[in-house]
């Protein structure tokens, strides 16, 4: 009891014939939110950051890394969601295997990663959006006091999400269907432009960073053995991909929707495994083809796709890239807004929030009050914050999540051996533990300043635990 205490599975499995959510997705839909909320900033943006700034062309590697580590959480993720399918994805799993308080835990690291996700992904949005269309920089770019375009594209997508499912799976296809189109122009038209002395050598000899030195600014591996900061270099290619992996969150998002599904049990592997697969292919080529293009030091931070085609006179494809961006960006807050409202759902229904926000709507059967709550803060972080002070944090709190969903796979598996599992993670507890292992590894590869970001989100976050969720617990009122 206590802090401690945990949900019962089979009541965790009744849940699914509440009629609460309303069941409308199929594995298709599924597949096509998982690429809609993955295929974003990270193709269009970060793997020409992390190439100019960390790894340089190894940037394919840092892909390659976070791919491989993304795929084992993936597994455990499958696992879970189709053995326990059910809204809350790995805040639920902790409550069943592990206990409340880190149950609370993982639900306010989960809010963190997609809130700070969205508003990261609606400030490049409207950047995209105003060098496409020639929007004034003062109210649309990445230097406007109050970003004007990031707000309004929130705006607009939670009225779609409070709605209902059906109509973001609908709206959500579409746009992914048309960045899909886009990755795999920029591979069709981009391999012709590859040079391969822009390739050479693959991995930068390290050296020490410009920056200021501050070991603040260091990744925590580094700090904790003095080493000093620098980039490139073996350590320049796992610091990228402790970052790119931000890319590859959000195929967790899947996992809440489990209520949502007509056979979550089949289709919820299909869509998390299939997403991850499709997004790795094209995230890995991608990258290979922007550093073959244009010199890794040359690289523009801004838009880097669509200036390296430019450099060749490659303005139509260019062009093409900003259109892409700009619907690719916008499916990818569409799932953000979506897995926001479940999470708080799934929180408010066991009382660790108010009870008003695991709530759906009597007519839409959406969690409407907690996405539209998301929506504020969300909008709030857009509109003032900068992309650099957002987007490590999102990656920390996704890696945090799916250590504990790797460490629950073994822990569930012991308490209930007889659960029903159509799929099972192979080789456990040797994978999952290599899972929690590979995520905390890339944790370290984050900065000190992300870290004490990180724990003052995660005192904050007991602070509420404490005064307000334990007690009002519905498992404490029983």
């Amino acid at each position: 009891m206590g802090i401690m205490r945990k949900l019962d599975v089979d009541e965790v499995l009744a849940r699914q014939d509440s009629g609460e959510l309303k069941r409308r997705l199929r594995a298709r839909d599924l597949v096509g939110f998982g690429v809609g909320i993955i295929i974003g900033t990270g193709i269009f943006t970060l793997a020409g950051v992390e190439a100019k700034t960390h790894a340089g062309p190894a940037v394919t590697l840092s892909f390659v890394i976070g791919a491989v580590v993304a795929g084992l959480a993936a597994l455990c993720y499958a696992e879970l969601a189709s053995s326990v399918p059910t809204a809350g994805s790995a805040y639920t799993y902790a409550f069943a295997t592990l206990g409340e308080v880190f149950a609370w835990i993982i639900g306010w690291d989960l809010l963190l990663e997609f809130a700070l996700g969205a508003a990261v992904v609606s400030r490049g949005w409207s950047g995209y959006l105003a060098n496409l269309i020639g929007l004034p920089q003062s109210w649309f770019g990445e230097d406007a006091t109050v970003n004007i375009g990031a707000v309004l594209i929130i705006a607009v997508l939670t009225v779609i999400a409070v709605v209902g499912i059906r109509e973001s799976a609908r709206v959500t296809n579409l746009l992914v269907l048309v960045k899909v189109a886009v990755c795999v122009l920029i591979l069709a038209v981009g391999v012709f432009f590859v040079k391969g002395a822009n390739l050479s050598p693959f991995i930068p000899p390290a050296q020490p960073s410009a920056g200021t030195g501050s070991v603040l600014h260091q990744p925590v591996v580094q700090a904790a053995l003095g080493l000093g900061q620098s980039v490139y270099g073996i350590g320049g290619v796992l610091s990228a991909a402790a970052i790119v992996f931000f890319a590859y969150t959000g195929f967790e998002a899947l996992a809440n929707l489990g209520e949502e599904t007509h056979n979550p049990r089949k289709d919820l592997r299909v869509g998390i495994l299939g997403a991850l697969a499709v997004c790795a292919l094209l995230y890995i080529g991608v990258s290979l083809v922007l550093t073959g293009m244009v010199p890794f030091t040359g690289i523009d931070e801004s838009a880097p796709l669509a200036a390296a085609f430019d450099s060749v006179g490659m303005h139509w494809v260019g062009a093409l890239i900003s259109l892409g961006a700009v619907t690719g960006l916008t499916s990818v807050m569409m799932v953000e807004l979506v897995t926001i409202g479940r999470i708080g759902f799934a929180m408010g229904r066991d009382g660790l929030l108010p009870k008003a926000i695991g709530t759906t709507h009597p007519r839409w059967g959406t969690p409407h009050l907690m996405t539209i709550g998301g929506a504020v803060v969300i909008a709030a972080l857009a509109a003032f914050v900068p992309i650099s002070e957002l987007s490590d944090m999102v990656s920390i709190g996704a890696l945090s999540a799916m250590v504990i969903v790797a460490v629950a796979v073994p822990v569930l598996r012991r308490r209930r051996p007889n659960l029903k599992r159509p799929f099972m993670v192979p080789f456990s507890p040797v994978l999952p533990v290599v899972a929690a292992i590979a995520c905390f590894y890339l944790m370290l590869n984050l900065d000190v300043m992300t870290w004490l970001r990180f724990a003052a989100w995660l005192v904050v976050g007991l602070l509420i635990y404490f005064t307000y969720g334990r007690h009002h617990s519905r498992l404490a009122q029983r």
